[in-house]
């Protein structure tokens, strides 16, 4: 194979992938939209980010939520990008102005349910899903992320308490202009949103991490090699007491095998010292590949 195909090839991986991302980016955008206009607005669930603010704007002054949006969007993509520079890419400009669009073009959608704790449940599922497929897709809806972001470069505060702390004050706004009870069921939106958008990222196999430490080190290795068949690390540690010489062995394992993991140290060496951790992501032979991402 020569230099020329090889190049050719890569260029179409390289668009394939491109091609992906933006079908992720409009996806998630839709899936946001529909359920924006089903569960959320009609029921005047806030449940924070610029959609929060937009139905918040439209009780008091009457405004579409999506003009809301671009009138929020819009300027702070622009201040961002300004400010940040290339952290903002043309997946953020496509997410800030096509999600209100999507949201103005399904705005004749009827709402699913008039409950409020089913709005709230279903719709941060939805949007939990689409944000996570946003994410996939390496983009953003703009609005409040691009905010937060600016907060954060400006006061050193961490990016994940900015982004908290807008979210808690547009959801302590819709509690002051709608109601204190939509409030709280705008909480528990948010929370579903934030769970959803870990298992479309993650999924629902999540492993373990488990460091082990036992003076039996080499008979719990031969354990786990043959009778678990996972693979492990051997870590050389000193004992911050005694000052002596141990060996920590690292294993990585399937959430439904971490029973079984537990008891073959505990059969090999009961007085063996176990920390067991979740790990959101383990790439790799025997659990996911690189590229399924």
């Amino acid at each position: 194979m020569n230099g020329t195909t090889k190049r050719r090839q890569a260029n179409i991986g390289r668009s394939g992938h491109w091609l992906k991302e933006y079908i992720l980016l409009l996806l998630g955008s839709l899936l946001i939209a529909v359920s924006f206009n089903v569960f959320l607005s009609p029921n005047q669930v806030a449940s924070g980010g610029v959609s929060g603010i937009s139905i918040i704007v439209r009780h008091i002054l009457g405004i579409e939520p999506a003009y809301a949006q671009w009138a929020l969007n819009i300027p702070l993509f622009l201040l961002g990008l300004w400010l940040l520079g290339r952290q903002f890419s043309v997946k953020t400009a496509v997410g800030s102005i096509f999600l209100p669009l999507l949201v103005l073009l399904t705005r004749g959608l009827p709402a699913l349910t008039d409950n409020l704790l089913l709005a709230s449940i279903y719709g941060g599922i939805l949007i939990g899903i689409g944000l996570g497929l946003v994410f996939r897709g390496k983009g953003s809806t703009g609005g409040l992320d691009l905010a937060a972001q600016l907060v954060h470069k400006f006061t050193g505060i961490s990016l994940g308490l900015c982004v908290a702390m807008l979210d808690g004050l547009v959801i302590l706004a819709a509690g002051l202009v709608l109601s204190p009870e939509k409030a709280l069921y705008a909480l528990i939106g948010l929370f579903v949103t934030g769970k959803t958008i870990n298992v479309v990222q993650i999924g629902f196999n999540y492993s373990k991490v488990a460091f082990i430490i036992s003076a039996h080190a080499e008979a719990i290795r031969e354990a786990v090699l043959h009778d678990l068949d996972r693979g492990l690390t051997m870590l050389q540690a000193t004992g911050g007491y005694t000052g002596e010489f141990r060996t920590v062995l690292m294993v990585v394992v399937r959430h439904t095998e971490t029973s079984r993991l537990k008891e073959l140290v505990k059969m090999t060496d009961p007085g063996a010292f176990v920390i067991l951790s979740d790990t959101n992501e383990v790439l790799g032979e025997g659990f996911q590949f690189h590229g399924s991402a």
